[in-house]
C-alpha cells in the first residue's frame, strides 16, 4: 500500500514538472519570437504564427526569428535526446556524443565537403550524417570485447575524436580563405541564416528516431541494471543496444549536419533533467525538452545579453566546458575514495 501511493506521488511529480517543463519551453519560444533588436507585442506575434500579415512586424518574426527558433527547438531536442540515451545506455554522463567522437565524426565529414570537395547545402548535411553513422559503429566495434563496457567505449570514443580533430585542423590548415570562414562558421556551431526548410530534416529525424528511443525507454531503464538482469527481465540486449546507439546517433549526426556542433548541448541536457527529475524513471524527454530550452536561450543570450553577438555554440561551450571539468573532478574523487 504504502508502496502503490509512493509510486503515485512520483508520477504526479514528474507528470507536473513535465508539464512546467512544456510550459517553460513555450515561453522560451514566445520570447525569442518577441525580443530582438526591437520589441513586437505578443498578440502581434500570435496573428503571425496564426497566418495574418501584420506590416512591420511580418518579416521580423516569421522570416528573421520563427525560422530561428524553430530551428533551435527543433536541434535542441535532437542534441538533448541523442545524448541522453547514450549516457542511459552507458551509464556514464561522460558518454556524451561531443566526448566519444560521433560529432567529430560529422564535424569531419562537413569540413572535408566543404573546403576539399567545394560542396555545401543537402550534400554536406547528407554526407556528415553518414559519418557519423559510420563512426558510431566503428567505435562500438572497437569497444565491443565480450560485451560493450561504458568505460571501454568512452576510451576507444575519446581516441577516435582525437584523430578526427586532428584531421579537422589539417584540412582547415589547408584551406584557402574563401572555404575557411564558410567551414570555421559552421564547426562553432550556429543558428545565424536559418531558414523553416532547414528544419524539416531535424523534424523529421525526431520522427524517425527519436520516436522509437521514446518507446523503448522503459528497456534503456532496464539496461541500467546490468546485462544479465536486463536478459532475465526480457529485455534483447545486444540488439536493443544496437538500435538505440543507431537511433540516437541518426539524431546528433543529423543536428550537427544542420547546426553544426553545437557544443555540449547532448553533454548537459540529460545531466539536467536527471537533477530535476531525479534518477527514478526515464530521462529521455526532460532531456529534450531541456536540450530545446537550453539552445534557445543560450542563442538569446549570445544574440542580445552579450557585448558582442556570439553564436549559440559559443555560449554552450561556455557552459559546458566548467561542468565537464567539473565532472571530471568528481570522478576522480570518487576513484581515489574507493
Amino acid at each position: 500500500m504504502m508502496i502503490a501511493a509512493t509510486h503515485r506521488r512520483h508520477l504526479h511529480r514528474r507528470r507536473t514538472l513535465l508539464a512546467l517543463a512544456v510550459l517553460f519551453a513555450i515561453s522560451g519560444f514566445l520570447l525569442t519570437l518577441m525580443a530582438g533588436q526591437t520589441f513586437t507585442p505578443i498578440d502581434d506575434v500570435l496573428r503571425v504564427l496564426a497566418g495574418e500579415t501584420v506590416p512591420g512586424v511580418s518579416f521580423t518574426v516569421g522570416q528573421l526569428r520563427l525560422p530561428r527558433a524553430v530551428l533551435a527547438i527543433a536541434a535542441g531536442m535532437s542534441f538533448g535526446l541523442g545524448g541522453a540515451a547514450f549516457q542511459t545506455l552507458l551509464r556514464n554522463p561522460l558518454a556524451s556524443p561531443d566526448i566519444i567522437g560521433i560529432t567529430s565524426g560529422a564535424s569531419a565529414a562537413a569540413v572535408f565537403a566543404i573546403v576539399i570537395l567545394g560542396l555545401n547545402g543537402t550534400p554536406v548535411s547528407l554526407l556528415a550524417i553518414g559519418v557519423g553513422l559510420l563512426v558510431a559503429l566503428l567505435v562500438h566495434g572497437l569497444a565491443a570485447k565480450n560485451g560493450v563496457a561504458g568505460p571501454r567505449l568512452i576510451l576507444v570514443g575519446i581516441g577516435v575524436s582525437a584523430m578526427l580533430e586532428s584531421m579537422i585542423a589539417y584540412i582547415l590548415l589547408r584551406a584557402p580563405a574563401f572555404t575557411l570562414q564558410e567551414a570555421m562558421r559552421w564547426l562553432t556551431g550556429s543558428l545565424n541564416g536559418a531558414k523553416l526548410d532547414q528544419a524539416l530534416p531535424l523534424l523529421a529525424a525526431l520522427v524517425l528516431f527519436g520516436a522509437p528511443l521514446l518507446t523503448w525507454a522503459r528497456d534503456l531503464e532496464v539496461l541500467r541494471l546490468g546485462d544479465e538482469t536486463a536478459t532475465a527481465l526480457g529485455v534483447k540486449v545486444s540488439s536493443t543496444r544496437l538500435l538505440v546507439i543507431v537511433c540516437a546517433v541518426g539524431l546528433i549526426a543529423t543536428a550537427t549536419a544542420v547546426t553544426g556542433p553545437i557544443a555540449f548541448v547532448a553533454f548537459l541536457a540529460g545531466p539536467i533533467a536527471s537533477g530535476i527529475f531525479g534518477k527514478r524513471g526515464s530521462i529521455l524527454l526532460p532531456a529534450a525538452i531541456g536540450g530545446a530550452l537550453l539552445v534557445l536561450l543560450a542563442d538569446f543570450v549570445g544574440q542580445f545579453l552579450l557585448p558582442s553577438r556570439y553564436p549559440v555554440g559559443v555560449v554552450t561551450g561556455a557552459l559546458g566546458a566548467p561542468y565537464l571539468i567539473s565532472l571530471i573532478i568528481r570522478s576522480n574523487r570518487q576513484g581515489a575514495g574507493s
